[in-house]
């Protein structure tokens, strides 16, 4: 399936939007959709569509950059899915539990379309330069009839198995991640207490065995967290306390246990945002 079927964008936050304005750039035929008009009107000035949940099976490409499962199924409900055919393939950006992308599959595969779960990692500022790493589960021929979608929005991508997988990944990706940072933040302010900057603990770590991606990207949770509160996203909806969650409800589901998981969901949300509100605060100083 190509740019000359058109592709959609519901869901215009922070990646959302991204993802959109990267589309335009590369050529596709775009419809856009998201609650708040706020958000449409950039992306109608910047030549995008607007449509509503049933216009949205005009084109082939229906992909939702969206807080959670439960938005995707309203849009599904309200008129998308009964619209549904051999014709389209609904993709999924957003992270969400394993067991609700196997749902919300088994809803659109009904309707004789086809699904692909594609988390995404990198960030908006990536998605914008198409230099995203992007997560693919689904049935093969799912996945290859949205490969010119993918390669548009990707640096790289990785086809891990069928609906459920790529969820699951996304979500361990996220633990890693998560886990980095509550250790860096701890390792910084250990060295912070004998008089070390954190720039120069930062070169350290990088020159040895502490270096991480979130030690490279040192300042990009605070970026994120200001870019949210621009948006007034709320904290219950950030990554840093919903990915937390749904992480331990994936091993719940799977009956694995995640200790470190669960001490995560009482710290790292508070250890982000504090962050941010002091790095905040010294910028305005």
């Amino acid at each position: 399936m190509s740019r000359d079927n058109g592709a959609a964008v519901v869901g215009l936050g922070n990646l959302g939007r991204a993802i959109a304005l990267r589309l335009l750039e590369r050529g596709w035929d775009l419809r856009v959709a998201d609650t708040k008009a706020a958000r449409v009107g950039p992306l109608i000035d910047a030549g995008a569509v607007q449509t509503n949940p049933a216009g949205l099976a005009d084109v082939g490409i229906v992909c939702f950059a969206v807080p959670d499962a439960q938005a995707i199924r309203t849009v599904l409900e309200e008129g998308l899915a009964s619209r549904l055919g051999p014709f389209h393939t609904v993709v999924v950006h957003s992270t969400v539990l394993p067991a609700e992308a196997k749902a919300l599959a088994a809803t659109v595969e009904a309707r004789g379309a086809s699904f692909v779960e594609a988390p995404v990692s990198g960030g908006a500022e990536r998605a914008l330069h198409g230099d995203l790493a992007v997560m693919l589960g689904g049935q093969p021929a799912a996945i290859s009839g949205i490969s010119e979608l993918i390669a548009d929005l990707a640096r790289q991508s990785f086809e891990l198995g069928s609906v459920g997988a790529a969820s699951a990944t996304k979500l361990a990706n996220q633990l890693v991640m998560f886990a980095t940072l509550a250790g860096l933040t701890e390792g910084l302010r250990l060295a912070a207490s004998h008089g070390v900057t954190d720039t120069a603990a930062l070169e350290a770590f990088a020159a040895g065995t502490g270096d991480t991606w979130v030690g490279r990207n040192w300042g990009f949770f605070d970026a994120v967290a200001s870019d949210y509160d621009a948006a007034g996203v709320l904290i219950s909806d950030r990554p840093w306390s919903k990915d937390i969650w749904e992480i331990l409800a994936a091993g719940r589901e799977a009956d694995v246990e995640l200790p470190f998981a669960g001490l995560l969901s009482q710290t790292i949300a508070r250890t982000v945002e504090s962050h941010a509100t002091t790095t905040r605060k010294g910028e305005d100083a």
